[in-house]
């Protein structure tokens, strides 16, 4: 059964690869690549790429698909639409973390696998940057026959019962060109520089006896190995990096290098889709590239440094310390192959656990509350700010005897200190599975790494008590409850803007009056601040006192711009008051500047109530206020708003409202649905530029 399960197997993944290098053929690709979900539908893994080896995309290999960080790949396979990317100026435009792991001069075409309802993954090309910046009809077809004929494949593997199993390793395929052909060797032979040819995984393939000269080696020591691994000299990340910048641009580029001990030597490097040709010749008069560095030199590294300059663009947004756990899980564990990570703070002389991933509950459980007075690694990392590296269990128990608990299922633990001027704020631990030896340039790289985490939870912890701080006086400032009124149905939203410490002016309020009368107030104080959030207070609580006084609509709001006036509180605030008899089902309105309200009718025919607006409060003490009746008979709607619910950048003010309009027409019977409906419409992927109030009444 195992054999025809294999067999099963490798028939879907030859399918697989007929249609990527037909697909990149008929494209005129230089490269492309399938990325597919695993099971469980959270992670994307690169199943198999052509014409570039796997490793030069290592940060794409494992992407989870909930990660927030913009990725073409990702929306792709999570929005079901084509994305086009029509040169490196448009990639780090519109995905600049991507663009910062590939700053190569390509067009990028990114189109979702998709059968029915089940999404499958991503098929990638890569495409000469000289084309046309828009893809033609005819490519496009081609992009979706191509994904079409994958997911049949794999919808149809499924059914069958052998459903595509991720590979340990990502597969390459090595793309054929009919008119390529080795260069005469007698002609090259001749010249007085030599010349070699590595396949597209930068093994060489060819080299003539002056290339072998030049380098110092033999021609069967260097055929089929790589130029850093034939020649330590070459073992860098700045030659590794023209070589993949060669590769991936298909644009010729040099570099120089010095071999043992002074000779220089010009490396030029002409690509094409089969691999590289490099002319090699001596020259003085261009300064060696980087010199070697010590140890984990290479691609291994190289991939680490990319991950972190990506991981150093998205820790420069992160907001909150969730979002550090979440970018530090996507973009440290990866590169340095760590299976378990912890973010630990102190708090209340105690170790806190604020996020965790692969580490075993247990352990968890062990390290919350441990007191900061405890001899553990994890401790010392929160008060000495001392680095700690364990590259066996053994090493670590002889250290700490009595910290057993922390095995949580690892073998190999790195303790990375986070320091803020001097101060320890908190520890980030990376767990190993297996034994790992932590080389010098590891431990550097590591310990850097925790001074870059430092920074951006220092700022998320600050930003965190800043959002909770502001939650609690916006708490504070709104009603906790609205009255329940005999004959009247309320329902009530606030939104803050997603900016900002996330506090505003918006408020809403409803006052029992009489058993058969009530007020309801809305109103907007501008800004997003904490004198914003006390104005709103100060205006709310005088608009309370006014209206139990028994004032009319026109005086309260009268009586309150004359208090904000001797106030001076240099902020605009509009206000809209409501006076409802419910007896005689009628309202009487007054507004100070604000939106008008919103009308619907027991037939659902809505419209815009014509209130004559006064003028902003505080700013004239002499203003007065018209007052405005209308009926409100049974069942009848009443919605008052403020501008976070119909205000978008780019579009106009009565259009929107006139949307708002339509849109409470159709937006169904309950109070509380009909609030959810319109919120969804204003903002439909949870982010607004401002706050939101809205207070829907019906009696």
């Amino acid at each position: 059964m195992a054999d025809g399960e294999d067999l099963e197997q490798g028939g879907v993944q030859d399918l697989l690869d007929q249609t990527l290098t037909g697909a990149v053929g008929s494209l005129g690709a230089s490269s492309g690549a399938i990325v597919l979900l695993e099971r469980g539908g959270e992670v994307l893994s690169l199943e198999v790429t052509a014409g570039i080896p796997p490793e030069f995309f290592s940060p794409l290999r494992h992407m989870r698909l909930a990660t927030a960080t913009p990725d073409p790949v990702l929306e792709a396979v999570r929005e079901r639409h084509l994305v086009w990317i029509s040169s490196s100026e448009d990639l780090a435009r519109r995905y600049p973390h991507v663009a910062l792991f590939l700053p190569y001069p390509r067009a990028h075409a990114i189109v979702p696998i998709a059968s029915g309802h089940t999404a499958w993954g991503a098929l990638a090309v890569l495409m000469p940057p000289e084309r046309s910046p828009e893809l033609s009809a005819c490519e496009r077809r081609t992009l979706t026959a191509a994904s079409d004929r994958i997911a049949q494949v794999l919808h149809d593997a499924a059914d069958a019962g052998h459903p595509l199993r991720p590979a340990p390793e990502p597969r390459f395929i090595t793309l054929t060109n009919p008119a390529s052909a080795n260069p005469p060797a007698a002609f090259l032979s001749r010249l007085p520089d030599g010349a070699c040819s590595l396949d597209p995984n930068g093994r060489i393939t060819f080299v003539d006896p002056t290339a072998a000269d030049l380098l110092g080696a033999s021609i069967p020591h260097l055929l089929g190995t790589r130029l850093r691994e034939a020649l330590p000299w070459l073992d860098d990340p700045a030659y590794e990096h023209r070589l993949q910048d060669a590769a991936i641009s298909q644009l010729p580029t040099s570099f120089t290098a010095v071999r043992p001990p002074d000779r220089r030597l010009l490396f030029q490097l002409y690509p094409d889709r089969t691999g590289l040709s490099v002319r090699i010749s001596a020259t003085d008069n261009a300064p060696p590239a980087t010199a070697p560095t010590d140890g984990g030199a290479g691609p291994d590294r190289l991939d680490a440094m990319r991950h972190l300059v990506r991981l150093a663009g998205t820790l420069a947004e992160a907001a909150t310390v969730r979002d550090i756990v979440d970018l530090v899980a996507d973009h440290l564990m990866v590169p340095f192959r760590a299976q378990g990570f912890l973010l630990l703070v102190p708090e209340a002389g105690r170790v806190h656990v604020v996020g965790h991933c692969g580490f075993a509950p247990e352990l968890l459980d062990s390290l919350n509350h441990t007191p900061l007075t405890a001899n553990t690694p994890s401790v010392l990392g929160l008060t000495a700010g001392v680095p700690s590296f364990f590259p066996t269990r053994d090493e670590f128990h002889a250290a700490y005897p009595a910290s057993p608990a922390i095995d949580g299922g690892m073998a190999a633990w790195a303790f990375l200190p986070l320091i803020v001027s001097g101060h320890p704020i908190g520890t980030c631990v990376l767990g190993y599975q297996q034994p790992h030896p932590f080389t010098s340039d590891e431990r550097t790289l590591l310990t850097s790494l925790g001074a870059l985490i430092a920074q951006a939870l220092g700022r998320a912890r600050q930003y965190d008590a800043e959002h909770q701080l502001a939650h609690g006086l916006q708490a504070r400032l709104l009603p906790h409850t609205l009255p329940k009124i005999p004959g009247l149905d309320v329902a009530a939203r606030y939104l803050p803007a997603s900016h900002g410490v996330d506090i505003g002016g918006d408020f809403y309020d409803l006052i029992r009056l009489t058993t058969t009368e009530a007020a309801a107030v809305i109103g907007d104080v501008q800004g997003h601040n904490v004198s914003a959030a006390g104005l709103m207070g100060q205006v709310r609580t005088a608009v309370h006192a006014y209206a139990i006084a028994g004032a009319t609509p026109g005086e309260v709001l009268a009586r309150t711009n004359r208090l904000l006036t001797d106030l001076d509180p240099d902020l605009l605030t509009s206000c809209l008051y409501a006076h409802l008899d419910l007896a005689h089902h009628s309202t009487r309105l007054a507004t100070a500047g604000h939106h008008p309200p919103l009308l619907r009718r027991p037939d659902l025919h809505t419209e815009i109530l014509d209130v004559p607006p006064g003028p902003l409060l505080g700013v004239d003490p002499a203003a007065s206020y018209p007052t405005t009746e209308v009926a409100l008979p049974p069942a009848t709607v009443l919605a008052l708003y403020t501008d976070g619910l119909i205000e978008t950048p780019g579009t106009d003010h009565d259009t929107n409202i006139t949307e708002l309009v339509t849109a409470l027409s159709h937006a169904g019977h309950t109070l509380d649905g009909i609030a959810d409906a319109l919120l969804d419409r204003a903002h439909p992927s949870g982010n607004q530029g401002d706050d939101t109030a809205l207070l829907l009444l019906r009696s």
